[in-house]
């Protein structure tokens, strides 16, 4: 069961190498803002409550933390509304800005306290979450006058005004530049998700007007001849008492049609599927068939070295045809695109539930290919010979994967069930 090359340089050889690569899936990082934004935006309401109290027991509004009277039990309730209302904020962020801004307007002016900290976080939630850039940009110009106001820039201006006006821009502007870059991110994975799925329906039609073609051409050779031939034995059955001698004819007439209609399905057939030069009627190839296929291949390609493990009797004659056409048919890729100078690997493996198939080739180096010679291997992940493999390992329930190689070369591996229910 095993052949080219020796059993040392196949016992080596590691038992995974057959099996199907899994696909890179590669996912852009998450942070904790993306993955808990609910928990999220509660500590980042709870952080600007407290340093909202931090602030005020630094400043001359430090009275307000004994709560000795009314007004300081309503400065914290302005504080606690007006920072807990950024649980809200990625849903409503013109609604909640409103509300600090609300908040900050009645204990600057009504209570005894300063802002508080949650107006630096409206300001960024503002600009990122706010759809409407109208409502968004009144907003901002409310708070950026609240601010004048506050820090008197208009009646004396100092540095510690201006900074804090700047500041309250720039949280904002922050905010909607990555805004625009989210929107533009997500419109580009929409324009790739549209052009997969305009691919996929792309390759589904080609498929579907392939076979159609087929169909239309099958019927086209063969139902006049098999009219013919239906018609003629008919004839032949009625008179074959009366008159054997033209009941003979009529059945000559029928052998004749059939021998047509034979060679011109295999000609039809030849021209969809080139592979031999003759037409002979032989059994199925199976997996048995493999060393004499590496035979002829040799012939052509000089180093083909052929593995193979396991057993190959128990394998369904549906998996076997399968495997061997999948082997045939990335040869004949090899000979086709790369020529004599390949190096070409085959390994065959039956395990308990499937058969595992790899075909790799080493093709050229990238600074001995021409300019039309570097896209053969683009060339051949979209043929239709790549396309008949794939089809013939999905109709069994498994999977085949045809990529290049980095570097030079061009690899085939498939995974095809031998046991129902198994994919």
């Amino acid at each position: 069961m095993k052949s080219h090359p020796s059993n040392a340089q196949a016992s080596a050889t590691p038992s995974t190498s057959t099996e199907l690569p899994l696909l890179p899936a590669w996912q852009p990082f998450r942070g904790p803002f993306e993955r808990w934004p609910h928990l999220t935006d509660l500590l980042i309401a709870t952080l600007a409550f407290l340093l909202t109290l931090l602030m005020w027991s630094r400043q001359d509004a430090s009275d307000v933390l004994a709560l000795q009277n009314l007004w300081d039990v309503a400065a914290f309730q302005c504080a606690f509304i007006g920072c807990f209302a950024l649980l809200w904020r990625r849903t409503h962020p013109c609604q909640v800005h409103s509300v600090v801004l609300g908040a900050s307007l009645v204990l600057e002016f009504g209570l005894p306290a300063n802002g508080i900290v949650a107006l630096a976080f409206s300001l960024y939630s503002l600009g990122r979450y706010e759809p409407n850039a109208r409502n968004s940009l009144i907003a901002v110009a409310a708070t950026l006058v609240y601010v004048v106001v506050d820090q008197g820039v208009l009646v004396q201006p100092t540095a510690g005004g201006t900074m804090a006006v700047v500041l309250a821009w720039a949280l904002w502007h922050i905010g909607r530049r990555l805004r625009f870059r989210g929107e533009y991110l997500r419109l580009l994975e929409e324009r790739a998700r549209y052009l997969q799925r305009e691919r996929s329906a792309e390759s589904e039609r080609a498929v579907a007007a392939e076979r159609t073609r087929i169909a239309r051409e099958m019927h086209d050779v063969v139902a006049h001849q098999v009219s013919l031939m239906t018609v003629q034995a008919g004839a032949a059955r009625t008179i074959c008492r009366n008159n054997p001698e033209a009941a003979s004819e009529a059945m000559a007439e029928v052998e004749a049609a059939g021998r047509h209609a034979l060679s011109e399905m295999r000609h039809l057939l030849g021209v969809l599927r080139p592979a031999s030069n003759e037409a002979k009627l032989t059994p199925q190839p199976d997996l048995n068939d493999l060393p004499a296929l590496i035979v002829k291949v040799r012939q052509v390609v000089a180093s083909v070295d052929f593995e193979a493990h396991g057993e190959f009797a128990n394998v369904p004659a549906r998996a076997t045809l399968a495997a061997y056409r999948i082997v045939q048919e990335s040869l004949t890729n090899v000979i086709k695109h790369v020529g004599a100078e390949a190096r070409v690997r085959v390994t065959v493996s039956v395990v308990s539930d499937h058969v595992a198939i790899h075909i790799q080739d080493d093709g050229r180096t990238t600074s001995e290919r021409s300019p039309g010679e570097q896209q053969n291997d683009e060339q051949r992940s979209s043929g239709h010979g790549i396309t008949g493999m794939r089809e013939r390992a999905e109709l069994l329930g498994g999977q085949l994967r045809a990529a290049a190689i980095d570097g030079g070369g061009f690899e085939v591996t498939a995974r095809l069930p031998i046991t129902e229910g198994r994919s």
